[in-house]
This record gives C-alpha cells, structure tokens and sequence, in this order.
C-alpha cells in the first residue's frame, strides 16, 4: 500500500467516526415526542425527510416550540436550504419578531413573544395572491402580501436546530436554536381557520403530507435529546 492510499484511508476513517459521533442512523415516527435541544451549539440539528419533493407553490407549516432564549437573541426556528438559497426559513429576530424568508428578502411579523410555556405556532403561505400570515394559539395575525407568483424549489434539506449558511454548512451558535419543538406538521395547501385551530387545540385534521410528527423520518445530530411528552 503506497504512504498516499495509507493517508486517504486514515483521513476516511476519521470522517467516518467523527460523523458516527454527531449523527444517529435515521429513525421513523415522533407520536408522543419532543424534540429538546438544551445547549447552544453549531452541531446540534435535526434533518428532517419530507414525504414528498419541497416544490411548492403554497403550504401550511405548523409546530408547538417553547424557548427561554432572551428576545435580543436571534433564532432559527425552521430551515429548508437548497444548494443556492435559503428557501423556506422561519426566524425569531432579535428585536422580538418573528420572520418568514423565502429566496431573499423576508417579511416581519409582530406576535407574542415565544416563552418558556409551549406555543404554537403555524404559517400558511400561497403563490397565487401572496398572502401569508402567521397563527398563534389559533389567532391568526395580519395578512402580508410576499412573494406572489414566487415557487419554492425542491432537493434541499430541511433542519431543525441550526441555519445553515450553506447546504449543510457554515452552522452558527449564536443562531442556533435552544428549547422544545414538538407536533410539527406541514401541508402543501393553505389550511382554513377551522383546521388551523383544530389542530391547535389536538383535534384530527388531515394528516401532513410533507411532515406529519407521527410517522416523521428524522436524524439526530449533537445533542439533541428526544423524550417522552408530558
């Protein structure tokens, strides 16, 4: 064996154990979970495998997230990148507002404030008239007109947790999230008032066909914790 193979084979051996130390084989359904994420890191996430290709021209995102993080600290709070742009992000800026980036430029919301008690928290969007709104508790905010006509591309990667400033790279602490998410579920459609608030309350609605929390493929990164809900 030349010294040059002996060097590859170290170096391959290397990213496979550090990769073995970060991340969990892939795992199926979060019925009953919660996803904790307890520590500020930039290796902590969580992949998520949608049931279909992200293509989308309108949808319903909605989860139940807790946080004590001070409200001048940004969040991420949902992340679906391709190889060229962010696609669909949802943050918690540090002035308190929570926002919704597609491809550029995002668009501001003024809601109550994400606390230590579960909130939760739904965003529906379409292409047709651009309309967008966040719901909390059930209540949906102002409608905002942002992005009509605009699609949203398939073949990225969605994650929990971190941001990445590259597809599946460039993660910063200072933007990761730190609480509990859980029931996070998404639709290709818009949702209508009576689902939305089904669904915060626990009652049936139709199952998410991109995530539905109950039969959800994920993998574990870093330290993230998966525990029995109370």
């Amino acid at each position: 064996m030349s010294v040059n193979t002996m060097r590859f084979a170290v170096v391959l051996l290397g990213v496979c154990v550090w990769s073995l130390k970060l991340s969990s084989a892939a795992k199926v359904s979060l019925a009953d979970k919660v996803l904790v994420f307890p520590y500020e890191t930039d290796f902590s996430f969580v992949v998520l495998t949608p049931q279909k290709e992200m293509s989308l021209t309108a949808f319903t995102l909605c989860m139940r997230v807790a946080t004590e993080l001070p409200e001048e600290r940004q969040i991420i709070l949902f992340a679906y990148r391709t190889a060229d742009y962010d696609e669909l992000n949802v943050w918690r800026e540090k002035d308190g507002r929570i926002s919704f980036y597609m491809s550029g430029d995002g668009t501001f919301f003024y809601l109550p404030p994400l606390t230590t008690f579960r909130t939760s928290l739904c965003l529906t969007w379409e292409s047709r008239t651009g309309l967008t709104a966040f719901w909390v508790e059930g209540k949906r905010s102002t409608y905002h007109v942002y992005k009509p006509g605009h699609s949203i591309q398939p073949k990225g990667t969605v994650l929990l947790g971190q941001d990445p400033d590259k597809h599946l790279g460039g993660l910063e602490a200072i933007q990761s999230f730190v609480g509990e998410v859980t029931d996070l579920n998404m639709w290709d459609w818009v949702l209508s008032r009576s689902l939305i608030q089904a669904w915060h309350y626990g009652n049936r609605v139709p199952k998410g066909n991109i995530f539905d929390w109950a039969t959800l493929e994920y993998e574990l990164n870093g330290n993230v914790m998966v525990v029995d809900e109370e």
